[in-house]
């Protein structure tokens, strides 16, 4: 549940945000409209985003109905989770991307709401063992960390199986909401342990995940695409007064227009922070999608 001082400090904190980085005029100026062509690239990854709220077992058979459908030849290697305790996920390789494909689920508005601010907001190092070689001075929300160290080990022996069996050289980590934030910290994860294939992160609605030196480490090391839609106020979550910062790579999606909007957290009213402000002018409603008139959901 949501106590009184979360509920208090998310106020003020989504209210009155930090100003971005000196350059952050620059960046608001240098905004650009994705195509058509660039927007449907993004659709099959929207599909294996949404997917992940399937079942594990319907997963496995990649039988889930329409979110299955629409990527079929997809070759399912591993699911799991209980959708409660741990998210369901799942990993399989789909020759369209000519990628691995590793899916997180989401959770719905009102719990992603109530992680972002209770106790687990607070920062922690991450697990030397899980991510070797990290700086200390990189942290991250504890209950996102917490959730992404349930599954990691098993991700990556299924990864490591679905690119032994398909020769592949590509590697894309997806999710929406909760799952966007496992999904990014699977791609800080993955690639210390995996080497000759590339990376890219894709999410959706992702709330801030960790501190400064953590969007900076992602900036330099990891491909990462974070799209947003309307007024949805998770990836405003959690509060830049609690020092967390989103990394580059924001899309954000309005009125059927996609936006991408350089550097992090960019103020311009085309982009989340500056269009959405603060949970007020937010909508529970537009986190779901749609996504280039994909819902999120099984």
């Amino acid at each position: 549940m949501l106590s009184i001082v979360a509920v208090s400090l998310l106020l003020v904190g989504a209210t009155f945000a930090a100003p971005t980085s000196e350059n952050g005029l620059i960046k608001r100026q240098s905004i650009t409209t994705l195509s058509a062509t660039q927007i449907a690239t993004f659709k099959p990854y929207t599909f294996f985003a949404s997917a992940a709220y399937c079942n594990p077992s319907a997963i496995l058979t990649w039988s889930c109905g329409a979110k299955c459908s629409a990527n079929a030849g997809f070759i399912p290697v591993a699911s799991g989770g209980d959708g409660s305790s741990t998210q369901f996920w799942y990993v399989g390789y789909s020759p369209a991307q000519k990628s691995v494909i590793v899916s997180h689920q989401g959770t719905d508005t009102s719990k992603i709401q109530a992680l972002a601010t209770d106790a687990d907001a607070f920062q922690g190092t991450l697990d030397s063992t899980l991510f070797p070689g990290i700086s200390s001075s990189v942290k991250v929300h504890s209950g996102f960390g917490n959730e992404q160290a349930k599954t990691a080990t098993q991700i990556l022996s299924a990864v490591r199986t679905a690119i032994s069996a398909h020769a592949a050289t590509k590697v894309t980590v997806v999710g929406h909401s909760l799952g966007a934030a496992i999904a990014l910290l699977d791609g800080v994860y993955l690639p210390l342990h995996i080497s000759g294939v590339t990376f890219q992160t894709i999410g959706y609605g992702m709330p801030r995940v960790g501190n400064q030196d953590f969007a900076n480490y992602v900036d330099s090391h990891i491909t990462l695409t974070h799209i947003n839609n309307r007024e949805d106020f998770v990836p405003i979550l959690p509060g830049r007064f609690l020092g967390y910062h989103h990394p580059a790579g924001e899309v954000h999606i309005d009125s059927g227009t996609w936006s991408s909007c350089p550097g992090q957290d960019n103020t311009s009213s085309q982009c989340t922070v500056g269009d959405v402000g603060n949970i007020f002018e937010g909508s529970t409603g537009d986190h779901s999608g749609p996504y280039d008139g994909i819902q999120m959901g099984c």
